[in-house]
């Protein structure tokens, strides 16, 4: 099959900092390790998604609302689970700190006080720097708070924190009051909300908000908890690999993007992974994340999305790696879905747009291509086929005598390891969070001016164009 590769740009620069990571509190030492003794292996993880960048991390989901800092004269309200004492504190400083990291940081509003939101809000300054903060998120998908359960009492019943029917203007009432106790030296970020119904108030919310910088929303595709079977939404291989699943979050955020860029404020999706409540184990931990990923995260740039955050806490299903510390040296274990946002990284680095690629082919096949600041031309191509290999020609915007080839590849779609990109991957565990082995690339030659490339079944390609 034909493709060819147009010359205008069709997005808006891919901005720096683009991928990132939200993580939820009580995991974020787990990951950092302490102030005294940081964990190198996340720092590099971090490094390789934004290499000379300043890495986006979110702290939140459903955590915001289960979090407080110990206010004087306010008893612990029964909604919280977990305190910040000054180790996490020092921890996430010295992490934001060795990456010149930009942290967006989540306020509890479920608790329905000034007095907890002023306290936490003022400890999470003082603790993480002011340098370091992009902004305070104030509570979290608050759509559910009159329909799930904040707490539970004694005898087992499950408590909201707001009353049934809990609506968007009763949040604009909250968010009023309660953003009030946030220090005005914070820029505020929001409304962190799930819900598409929601998309349609944020022109109001932002115009009774001037001081949100950036707007945040959540998705994903798939859903494990109160999903049947049936559903296209429930976690199988086949529905991650539907064009829906990687296209769908992008086409949901495309009127939100308007609203926010014209009150000239971006949008980053800071809650998404591949399947909600924690993952589906053989789908989110599999081959088949990671293509998804690559492909979703193209079609969030597309539609101007200006950064994401892959959602992640210890011991989920879905997390791009995992990482421990024994004896005071750290190791960790990288997961497929890493692998997919690692390709995205070097195929989109910042600065770069992308440009349209006209072609008739299977579903299974997606073709991406983006220009760099510097003029160097990327091409890449996702077979989702588990089945079938794939030939494609690829004409370039402008004549090349050469193309570089990068191959992203596993076992098979539903493999959990063996996953290498450019023939190299990570050491199982890696102590450095560096790739190993001998990178392995291939050079094409243009025939007739086009690039001839076979794709294997479940596999991405990177092609990397040089002009004269």
């Amino acid at each position: 099959m034909r493709v060819e590769i147009g010359s205008a740009a069709t997005s808006r620069p891919v901005p720096p900092g683009f991928i990132g990571l939200s993580i939820e509190y009580r995991s974020a030492p787990a990951y950092f390790g302490s102030a005294a003794h940081p964990d190198p292996v996340f720092l590099q993880l971090m490094r390789n998604l934004a290499p000379g960048q300043h890495p986006v991390l979110r702290f939140g989901g459903d955590t915001t609302d289960w979090t407080w800092a110990p206010t004087p004269g306010v008893s612990r309200p029964p909604g919280i689970r977990y305190t910040l004492g000054p180790q996490w504190l020092r921890s996430t400083h010295a992490a934001a700190r060795a990456l010149d990291a930009r942290i967006i940081a989540g306020v509890n509003l479920e608790a329905d006080s000034e007095r907890v939101t002023a306290a936490e809000s003022a400890a999470l300054v003082r603790g993480i720097g002011r340098r370091y903060l992009a902004g305070l998120e104030l509570g979290n998908e608050p759509e559910v708070y009159g329909s799930l359960g904040w707490y539970q009492t004694p005898a087992g019943a499950s408590v909201p924190g707001r009353p049934l029917g809990y609506d968007f203007n009763s949040y604009l009432r909250d968010y009023a009051r309660i953003s009030r106790a946030l220090p005005r030296s914070v820029p505020l970020i929001g409304p962190a909300s799930g819900a598409p119904e929601w998309l349609a108030g944020l022109g109001t919310y932002l115009d009774h908000n001037p001081r949100v910088s950036v707007v945040t929303f959540h998705r994903y595709p798939l859903h494990r908890c109160f999903t049947p079977p049936t559903s296209p939404a429930f976690p199988t291989i086949a529905n991650l690999l539907a064009p829906a699943a990687a296209t769908g979050p992008a086409t949901s955020l495309t009127t939100a993007v308007t609203v926010a860029h014209a009150h000239g404020i971006p949008l980053r999706a800071d809650e998404l992974n591949s399947v909600s409540c924690g993952g589906a184990r053989g789908v989110s931990d599999t081959f088949t994340s990671a293509l998804w990923a690559l492909d979703a995260l193209f079609n969030l740039a597309r539609v101007g999305v200006d950064g994401v955050n892959i959602h992640t806490f210890r011991n989920a299903i879905y997390e791009p790696f995992a990482v421990a510390e024994q004896r005071g040296r750290w190791t960790g274990e990288v997961r497929p879905l890493y692998f997919g946002l690692l390709m995205f990284a070097r195929a989109a680095p910042p600065g770069s747009r992308l440009l349209a690629a006209t072609y008739r082919a299977p579903t299974a096949l997606r073709i991406w291509s983006t220009r760099a600041p510097s003029g160097r031309v990327r091409v890449t191509l996702i077979n989702d086929s588990r089945r079938d290999s794939m030939t494609v020609a690829v004409r370039p915007p402008t004549p090349a005598p050469i193309a570089t080839g990068t191959r992203l590849r596993a076992p098979r779609a539903d493999a959990t390891s063996g996953v290498t990109l450019g023939g190299q991957s990570f050491a199982a565990p890696t102590s450095t969070g560096l790739l190993a082995g001998a990178p392995r690339t291939f050079i094409l030659r243009p025939v007739q001016g086009r690039f001839v490339v076979r794709l294997p079944p479940a596999s991405a390609t990177l092609l990397s164009v040089t002009g004269r």
